[in-house]
């Protein structure tokens, strides 16, 4: 029977030994051992893996509240490596103040302590104990330099939202306790795959946990905390964007059953989701900043991913994740790099597209699409292979960039080996999660379309046509973001007041008589 613990307590070691190292930092930073805990856990979390997809060994016969399910080890694997990879750049970057190292490795081992509970955690109560800390310790790490208004403003915005989040994941962890008389997770799903449909509560259940996964993951209009909290340290931001910002999404892989069941639950995602996508996706155009950029990219990328779930493409959604997760941390801890090369391909004179390159790299790029779908016989969804094509339009018709030309030949077989290789990736990571075809149908489809298509539109006007008089005041618009945030921010500050640190303003600093005359 001992035995049988053995894995469980391996896998919930993880967590405690991040909640342990941040102790380890009382007197100095020991960067040393929070870059061992990182790699010790990230060879537990493969090895586990690989045992248990692979079917050599089978986990979880004993503490059912440690999950053992590949999504999760998948997950658990994916937040360590990024872990070790952080904290390997924060020796770096934080070096020079003493008792700033301290604060900050203490609160980043707390902060990934509790990242690792949630994805471990098949009970519900302890899956929304770690929820809960992940925002408390991350906080901290928000407001780390306290004299930055942008940054306290942006955290507090986002205790505001997390709050929200959390009564919402809360209601729905009632309703389902209340529904189907258990707390764990594995139960919960083994009973919903078998129903045909759900209850009212379960409903309400699915529409609650959906709305903690859009405020989870900075969807519109409650996002101008995740654009503003690059005022933290660039460490932190690739943390939150590379690993936190996608629990949202994962929720939604881990109640997927739940989630297929819900239309509600299905348009909420596919409304919220689909709109941040492609809006989110052409205000990062307008945009300049390294740090701004990437932001709202995050954003329509989180947005699309929930938009898969919607779908029931829940393979494709578990490679977006990570995907997005293994590209953040990489852009975010490069950016400073990424500032020369982005000058470098803005001075350098580049080709526009004539009509006739645009109507060629359609026709080749839908073409591509549609052979692949014909002969593979894919199923519905197709509003997925709408915004392939539109990708894939872009990269031919803009062969000859700013820094580098192709010919067409070349970009039509690099583009035919990336569709191979999107479609090779998304078979295989169908074996460890199925596509669970959902309710919405041909008519979310459709939607889904629509946008990928506006989008399409936005982009060429954005790019090509923006001094244009009837383009102007929509560039504005993309710029300032919709002023949504602006309202939000008023809102917030009305309902729940807070006091913001001064601005240290040199013009208006006030110098005794006696300092002018010394």
């Amino acid at each position: 029977m001992a035995g049988e613990w053995i894995d469980s307590l391996l896998l919930l070691s993880i967590p405690i030994m991040f909640f342990v190292s941040a102790w380890a930092h009382e007197r100095r930073a020991n960067w040393d051992v929070a870059m061992g805990v990182a790699i010790v856990a990230f060879i537990i979390s493969v090895s586990t893996g690989i045992l248990s997809i692979a079917g050599l060994v089978k986990f979880g016969q004993g503490f059912n509240w440690v999950t053992h399910e590949p999504v999760s080890l998948i997950m658990l694997s994916l937040i360590s490596f990024i872990s070790y990879i952080n904290v390997r750049y924060s020796r770096s970057y934080m070096a020079g103040n003493a008792e700033e190292e301290r604060r900050y490795i203490r609160w980043l081992s707390i902060t990934l302590g509790f990242v690792t509970l949630v994805v471990v955690s098949n009970h519900m109560i302890l899956m929304l104990v770690a929820w809960i800390g992940i925002s408390v310790a991350l906080h901290q790490l928000l407001i780390f330099y306290p004299g930055r208004q942008r940054a306290v403003l942006a955290a507090y915005k986002k205790y505001i939202f997390a709050r929200i989040a959390e009564i919402l994941l809360l209601a729905g962890v009632l309703i389902l306790y209340y529904e189907y008389d258990t707390w764990l997770i594995s139960e919960i799903y083994a009973t919903v795959s078998q129903a045909e449909s759900l209850s009212y509560a379960g409903h309400i259940a699915a529409l609650f946990l959906a709305g903690a996964a859009i405020i989870k993951c900075a969807q519109l209009p409650l996002h101008g905390w995740l654009i503003q909290v690059v005022e933290a340290p660039t460490p932190v931001s690739a943390l939150l964007h590379a690993g936190i910002i996608n629990l949202g999404g994962f929720l939604m892989i881990v109640f997927a059953p739940l989630l297929i069941l819900s239309d509600i639950a299905q348009w909420l995602l596919l409304i919220v989701g689909g709109l941040t996508t492609v809006l989110a996706a052409l205000v990062m155009m307008t945009r300049a900043t390294i740090k701004v950029r990437l932001a709202w990219s995050t954003m329509s990328q989180m947005g699309l991913m929930l938009v898969e779930c919607a779908l029931g493409l829940f393979e494709l959604a578990l490679l977006h994740l990570i995907a997005h997760s293994c590209y953040k941390a990489y852009a975010f801890l490069n950016s400073g790099t990424e500032v020369e090369s982005t000058m470098k391909r803005r001075l350098a004179k580049s080709v526009p597209p004539t009509r006739t390159d645009w109507w060629l790299a359609g026709f080749l790029a839908s073409g591509l699409v549609v052979a692949l779908v014909v002969i593979a016989s894919l199923p519905a969804p197709y509003s997925p292979w709408v915004l392939i094509a539109i990708a894939l339009t872009l990269l031919i018709a803009e062969r000859r960039g700013r820094m580098t030309s192709a010919s067409v030949v070349s970009m039509v077989v690099l583009a035919a080996i990336l569709m191979i290789a999107y479609t090779l990736q998304k078979y295989g990571i169908s074996y460890i999660i199925e596509h669970q075809p959902t309710s919405v149908g041909l008519a979310g489809d459709l939607w889904m379309a629509f946008l990928f298509i506006l989008f399409f539109i936005g982009y060429i006007m954005l790019r090509y046509h923006r001094d244009h008089p009837a383009v102007v005041n929509t560039w504005r618009a993309f710029y300032a973001g919709f002023y949504l945030d602006e309202y939000i921010t008023r809102l917030s500050l009305r309902v729940y007041p807070t006091k913001l640190p001064e601005r240290f303003k040199p013009k208006h600093l006030k110098i005794p008589k006696e300092e002018l005359f010394k």
